[in-house]
């Protein structure tokens, strides 16, 4: 299978693992969803474990792999305040947490420009 078709299948696993990973351990989302969102942390975990899943079929599905890599890419975006949170909670924790929590900061770069390039590589697939 070449790297382009690869691509797609691989984003929507990281997905699909982060959006099981919502439901399976929600304990450690509730804490990055900011406080200024109304409603339950908890809620905010599930809906995000809910969209992932989402992403991850629809990245899966050739037909709606443009239109999902797209979400994905702005669903990245839109999950960067809950990264940021992470961060600054977690900058008197010991080294190791401290570093996985500020390394995951700029991870949200690569991740919304994969995601782009499987959209773009959609477009002449379609």
């Amino acid at each position: 299978m070449p790297r382009s078709e690869r691509s797609p299948l691989l984003l929507a696993g990281l997905l699909a693992t982060a959006g099981v990973a919502h439901f399976a351990v929600p304990r450690q989302f509730d804490a990055t969803v900011p406080r200024s969102l109304p409603g339950r942390p908890r809620t905010w975990t599930y809906a995000s474990g809910v969209a992932e899943l989402a992403l991850a079929a629809g990245l899966a599905v050739p037909r709606t792999r443009k239109p999902a890599a797209l979400a994905a890419a702005a669903f990245f975006v839109g999950v960067f305040p809950a990264n940021v949170k992470m961060a600054v909670d977690w900058r008197h924790r010991p080294a190791r947490q401290k570093a996985a929590a500020f390394g995951r900061l700029p991870l949200q770069i690569p991740l919304v420009l994969w995601a782009r390039g499987v959209a773009k590589n959609a477009e002449g697939q379609a």
